[in-house]
């Protein structure tokens, strides 16, 4: 059976290929979209890729992902450092969640060294670009499958 993934985006990642091209690259997030389209496919995995600037929808994409979705991949960005009810809702929807981030969040400002969201994730990645979410797709069905092992 085809596991379910979602891909959450936070505040500021629609800008992506724009802002900062040195911290965060030069691809879009709609090529950052279409590269893990393309990889989960490869994986047989199927995404919804969504991002938002609002920390509420954010909240209300990880209620609706209760009984839908098998994993969630986050890069909450910004709100990884403020975001209680981002952690909440996460806690609540009882999902294997891994936390992404573009740039290695430990070797920038120290403000940024705290994710409250690591609290609930299997895994971080972060510092390897764009790429990191390619290794949270990875990581994520190979997760997923030694759980089924283990029922």
């Amino acid at each position: 059976m085809t596991k379910k993934i979602l891909i959450i985006n936070g505040p500021n990642l629609n800008l992506l290929g724009e802002r900062e091209k040195s911290k965060y690259g030069i691809i879009s997030l709609d090529e950052l979209k279409k590269n893990c389209e393309s990889h989960a496919r490869s994986i047989d995995i199927n995404i919804k890729f969504d991002q938002s600037n609002i920390e509420g929808e954010i909240v209300t994409m990880i209620q609706k992902a209760k009984n839908v979705y098998d994993g969630i991949i986050i890069n909450a960005a910004g709100y990884t450092h403020t975001s209680v009810a981002i952690l909440d809702a996460l806690l609540a929807v009882k999902i294997p969640t891994v936390e992404v981030h573009i740039t290695n969040i430990y070797n920038r400002e120290e403000f940024r060294k705290k994710s409250l969201i690591s609290k609930v994730a299997e895994g971080i990645i972060c510092g390897f670009g764009v790429n990191g979410y390619i290794m949270a797709l990875d990581s994520m069905k190979n997760n997923l499958l030694k759980k089924n092992e283990n029922k």
